[in-house]
């Protein structure tokens, strides 16, 4: 039996080890700090047995797979370094951050255990082991950064071991990836929650408080990843701190740019600007999932009567169509109302799609 140790049992290490887990020879423990996930993990068949004490976790693992926070990944660096682990082990996480991770990742190499940095690029709007699919790498970028000391070899193995997960296993360098993940995914939080401060501000020294009542539809979805977890951000950005450094002082460039021309009341200039980044926006894969999570939402409209949310809910239930969020995102007496509903994954919204049009419901997605 391959031994696996998943450290860490929430939403990325319960989908790692329920996607692992397709290999019949394999055994997994899960570690945890809290008792609790591990007897859920062990209820919904995440794992196999679930300890609270991390070296016996590790002890006779083959594979070690660090998914905890990012704020959390060196201190259990530091502790794997100074434990005892079988010789030939190899190590990986989970983090959205590399650079910091593999500064940390010395020592292990002449104890004959090999360090991996792992970056699977899939997650969900929910948290927790309850929440954990085997499908939820599928499809998605999942980015090794392996040592300067770790055989190819060993890296090959890896690729092996994470191909039930169904995810597109590509090799970069460790600061590559900072840069570039650090653009798509984590410099556009800083955009987003500065923008909601930013209008929040505005809205505080305003008597009507318009600010918060039209900021409805359009701002909130072009701001939703301000919601993101604020813990989790700060770990992020303090362990890519370079990089952020540098977007915000390119982004100060970008924001004079467009200033000076309104300013001057360069029309031409002006359409130039918003040309050249409706360009660039319509060339990215639709749909895919990327750095930043893709949000496979559905707009429905009905008809305010009752009744109405429970027969769309009961068709796609009855299609095992799962879905992940519902909300109205307006109704009036008289007129149609709009349902977003939230999908798992790009193949269910489409299967929702022909059920609901089959039914003769007006369905539109919103690029």
């Amino acid at each position: 039996m391959t031994e696996i140790a998943i450290l860490g049992v929430g939403l990325i290490g319960g989908s790692l080890a329920l996607s692992l887990r397709k290999n019949e020879d394999v055994h997994i423990t899960g570690f945890d700090v809290v008792e609790e996930n591990l007897r859920m993990a062990r209820s919904l068949g995440v794992i196999d047995s679930g300890t609270t004490h991390l070296a016996e976790a590790v002890a006779q693992a083959d594979y070690i797979f660090l998914c905890a926070p990012v704020g959390k990944l060196q201190e259990l660096i530091s502790f794997l370094r100074y434990t005892p682990l079988k010789e030939g082990a190899v190590i990986s996480d989970t983090g959205s951050t590399k650079v910091s991770v593999m500064e940390h990742s010395h020592g292990f190499a002449q104890r004959g255990v090999f360090f991996i940095g792992g970056h699977p690029m899939a997650g969900s709007h929910k948290s927790g082991v309850e929440a954990s699919h085997d499908r939820l790498f599928e499809n998605a970028y999942y980015v090794l950064t392996p040592a300067k000391d770790t055989p190819t070899a060993v890296t090959d193995r890896l690729r092996e071991l994470l191909a039930p997960t169904h995810a597109k296993v590509v090799v970069m360098n460790a600061q590559r990836h900072d840069e570039v993940v650090g653009a798509i995914s984590h410099f556009p939080h800083i955009i987003a929650s500065a923008l909601v401060n930013q209008v929040a501000s505005y809205s505080e020294a305003d008597e009507m408080d318009w600010y918060r009542s039209l900021a409805a539809g359009g701002f909130r979805d072009i701001t939703r990843i301000a919601s993101s977890n604020p813990g989790m951000w700060r770990d992020i950005l303090l362990n890519n701190r370079p990089v952020m450094k540098k977007m915000a002082e390119d982004l100060k460039q970008v924001m004079e740019r467009i200033s000076t021309l309104v300013e001057r009341a360069d029309g031409p200039g002006i359409e130039r600007f918003f040309a050249e980044a409706r360009t660039f926006r319509n060339a990215l894969p639709e749909k895919k999932k990327g750095a930043l999570q893709p949000y496979f939402d559905l707009y429905v409209d009905i008809p305010d009567e009752p009744g109405v949310i429970a027969r769309v809910t009961t068709l796609l239930g009855e299609e095992k169509i799962s879905i992940t969020n519902i909300s109205i995102l307006e109704t009036r007496e008289d007129i149609l109302g709009v349902l977003r509903i939230s999908f798992r994954s790009h193949e269910d919204i489409e299967k929702a799609t022909h059920v609901l049009k089959d039914e003769g419901y007006s369905v539109y997605e919103r690029e």
